[in-house]
Formats: structure tokens, sequence, C-alpha cells
């Protein structure tokens, strides 16, 4: 058996493990990501197998969020993709202002730099304040540093850019206070957004949402978890609600694609189909 084959049979022992042991289930995950990730949790965690990394979480459940920080890889930044948040400034937010109460789910939100950069999307909008953000996210240490809010200050010129490329209206110093090499987003933006954890491979509908956004996230999965998750999305959306992916995530290969139609596909922004038994709220 060479190096590769034992490699191979240790990650499906760590998956069938940790499934096992804590209930989290990676096994549908696309495998060459999962294994790599695996093996470089392994090296952080200094075990010399991933055989190792099983028996250390297997007896030692404290280690559980930093196992799951590895496995997930949260990481974002304040208007990534400049183009797409100016896509839902110019073509979307004028839509969904018709809705008297707004309700946005930011899945697999990290940790949180783009929920606060909808925050400040629909703040100048004028629809923030009738409007909640879910914002979710399997790690429970993510969603932390999430709700805090606070940042290394040398993003901070990056994120302006990314502001400004977005069409944003003012400075994005005027959304956050700096001291000591850190930034701290104003707690203004925080005041419609609600932090919880939520598992998209096992639990269900979160909320009925007018604008799902999960971008960066399927791009690790299975095509039959993109299907199952994409399914999920279609029924937290009221009729006609938006679905805003990653620039490197697309629907073409899913069986749920039929309930979507391409709003702005470059952007990567659908909209699901018009179902008339699915009723606005």
């Amino acid at each position: 058996m060479d190096a590769t084959e034992l490699d191979n049979i240790e990650v499906e022992l760590f998956v069938q493990a940790l499934q096992r042991r804590h209930g989290y289930d990676f096994s549908e995950y696309a495998p060459a990501s999962l294994k790599r990730r695996i093996q470089q949790l392994a090296e952080h965690m200094q075990c010399k197998t991933i055989s190792g990394l099983i028996e250390q979480m297997m007896h030692q459940p404290q280690l559980l969020p930093r196992i799951l920080d590895g496995l997930t890889v949260p990481a974002s930044d304040m208007f990534r993709d400049p183009d797409m948040f100016r896509g839902l400034r110019e073509q979307v937010m004028p839509l969904l202002a018709s809705y008297p109460q707004i309700n946005i789910w930011q899945a697999g939100c990290a940790h949180g730099q783009e929920v606060y950069s909808l925050a400040i999307l629909l703040e100048e909008a004028g629809l923030y304040d009738r409007t909640q953000i879910f914002a979710t996210d399997l790690s429970e240490r993510a969603l932390q540093q999430a709700e805090e809010g606070i940042y290394p200050s040398r993003e901070a010129q990056q994120w302006s850019r990314n502001y400004q490329a977005s069409g944003g209206t003012q400075s994005l110093a005027d959304y956050y206070s700096a001291r000591y090499n850190l930034l701290k987003l104003d707690k203004r933006l925080r005041r419609n957004v609600t932090f919880a954890q939520h598992n998209l491979v096992a639990d269900s509908v979160f909320c009925e949402a007018h604008l799902i956004l999960c971008r960066n996230v399927m791009i690790y999965f299975s095509n039959t978890l993109q299907d199952r998750v994409l399914s999920l999305f279609r029924d937290s959306l009221v009729r006609s609600g938006f679905l805003c992916l990653g620039l490197r995530e697309s629907l073409d290969f899913a069986s749920a694609s039929t309930s979507f139609t391409p709003f702005d596909e470059r952007l990567r922004i659908y909209r699901l189909n018009n179902h008339p038994e699915r009723n606005l709220t």
C-alpha cells in the first residue's frame, strides 16, 4: 500500500470519527480540498499523521472548535468582489425597497466582513432600519469574532478601495474607529444583525429570506451536497427572492437550478422562479 492510499484511508476514518464523535458530517465535501485541509490541520496541531489527529479529536473534545475552524477555513474581506456589491447596490436594493420588512440570510458568514458590508450597503440605501440580517456559520469561534467586529487595521486600505469600487457614497472610515493596529466597526452596524450557528449540511430552513448570500462556500462541496444546499436556499426564499453566490460558483450542474433564473449571471446573482404557490411577505 503506497502513502497516498494510506492517507486516503486515514482521511476516511477521520471523517467517520468526526461524525460519530461530534455529529459533524463532512463526507460530501469535495474530496481533494477536504484532504488538503485535514493534512494541514494535522500539521498545525503537531500531529505526525492524520491518525494522531483522530486520537486528539476523539479524546480532547475541547479541541473541536479549533478543528472546525481548520476544516471550514473562514475567510473574507469587506466588499469582496466590489462589482458584485455594486450590483446589489444598483440592481437588487431598489427591488428590495418595495418590501415593508426585508430579511437577509448571510450563510457561511465567516468572520463577518461581508455581513458588515451588507449593513453599510443597506444603511446607504436607506433600508437598514427595516432589514433583519441573519448571519450564520458552522464555526462558533468565527461567529464570536464576527460579532465583535474587530479586525487588523492593515486591511483598512484594501477595504476602502473595495468600498469605493462598490459605489460607496461616503468614506469607509466613517463606519469604524481605529486604535492599537485594530479597527472596530461601529456598533450601529450590528443593530439589526443576528449571529447564529447553522450547519448547511444537516440543518433545515433557517428563515424566510428576500435575499440569501452564500459566497465561496459551496466550492468546497460535492455536487450532491451543492444540490442539497441549493434546495435549502430555494425553500428559504420568498417568491422572486434573490440568491447570490461566489464568482467561482455556479448553478450550472445542479438539478435545483431549474428553480432559479439568472438575474446577473456575471455577478452570480440569481432569482427564484415566481412559483404561484409561494407568497411574498
